[in-house]
């Protein structure tokens, strides 16, 4: 008996797929495959052999071609889905991403084929907040200093001045674009007493306000602010929204945060800063990643840096699998998806 075509297929391997669909969600997958008139696969990459055949429960379907896949999961590192691509596909009616950025695998043909893309990019908002937050009070207290001090076996009242101590309450707080993270991490930082200031150029007063912000403009906003987030988006006119001379305006002792995007922040000014000790800086994206071994900001005591891992927690990541299922459940029952993206959007990846 010839197996049942596949018609969802998760092109995700197998360690992440563990961490991104619990066992209900998961079942949701067949569940909606079969609703499909189908069945769920599972396969690495989408390259030649895996549109050739495939893997369901860990055993080989012989007559399992993908050829007859209406929804394809993609992960990290999806190839474009070009015109070759495309022509594997041709009953391809959904691409839905775990990830948040659909930028280096949506093409104009994808779009042009009427394909629906979707993406999990809201389950990220709340873990990189908190990574922010976490930031942020790092650097109001100094702790990067101190820790590389003693460390580096400084003497005990050595490691201790590394610049004045703040709490977060009344803390002047830049937060640069009010993204969904941007507005997490504005909520986070405004529970715990800070004094948000918010930029963005899309937004009022009055909105700003509901926000439980003041709404300036950039420059006056890193003139008040004893710590700077960054959370706008991936515009060409946002490229090095932080340079040279933005970053000369931040008060001595502030510091910078950057869990975005590397696109948004000079890096080679934000070094010169740091390295001089003006200012302090906690980062997890990078121009170049892997960060080099040799990149001169390792080793800097005034900086605290982590391998764009912010958004990688376990609660997270179910978050995004959650949504993957959320949004191909409402695929095969008909209804809109929530999280698509359009053309348009593109732009504003990164």
């Amino acid at each position: 008996m010839s197996a049942a075509p596949v018609v969802v297929v998760a092109a995700v391997p197998a360690p992440l797929f563990a961490e991104l669909f619990s066992r209900d969600d998961e079942q949701r997958l067949h569940a909606a495959a079969r609703a499909l008139g189908g069945a769920f696969a599972r396969v690495d990459a989408l390259d030649d052999a895996a549109l050739d055949d495939a893997r369901l429960d860990g055993a080989r379907l012989d007559d399992a071609r993908l050829d007859g896949a209406r929804v394809v999961l993609t992960s990290w590192g999806a190839p474009p889905f070009d015109e070759a691509l495309l022509a594997r596909l041709p009953k391809l009616q959904v691409v839905a991403h775990i990830g948040a950025s659909v930028k280096a695998f949506a093409t104009d043909a994808l779009f042009d084929r009427g394909v629906v893309v979707t993406q999990a990019g809201a389950a990220m908002a709340r873990p990189v907040a908190e990574v922010s937050l976490a930031f942020t009070l790092a650097l109001l207290h100094r702790i990067p200093s101190m820790h590389n001090a003693l460390r580096n076996a400084a003497g005990w009242d050595d490691a201790g001045p590394g610049g004045a101590q703040h709490e977060i309450l009344g803390a002047p707080i830049a937060v640069i674009g009010a993204s969904r993270t941007g507005r997490a991490y504005l909520e986070l930082v405004r529970l715990l007493g800070a004094e948000p200031l918010l930029v963005d150029p899309t937004l009022g007063a009055a909105q700003a306000a509901a926000l439980g912000a003041e709404l300036l403009p950039l420059d006056e906003a890193l003139r008040r602010a004893r710590i700077v987030a960054v959370h706008a988006p991936t515009l060409p006119e946002t490229h090095h929204l932080i340079g040279r001379r933005e970053l000369a305006l931040m008060p001595d002792g502030a510091g910078l945060v950057n869990t975005a995007r590397s696109w948004l922040v000079d890096e080679g000014a934000l070094l010169d800063e740091v390295r001089s000790g003006r200012l302090s800086a906690a980062i997890d994206v990078f121009d170049e990643e892997p960060l080099p071994a040799t990149s001169p900001f390792r080793g800097l005591p005034h900086v605290l840096l982590t391998p764009h891992r912010a958004a990688g927690t376990v609660e997270g990541r179910l978050r995004q699998g959650r949504i993957v299922a959320d949004e191909i459940t409402a695929f095969a029952e008909g209804r809109p998806l929530v999280e698509a993206v359009d053309r348009a959007q593109l732009a504003s990846m990164a």
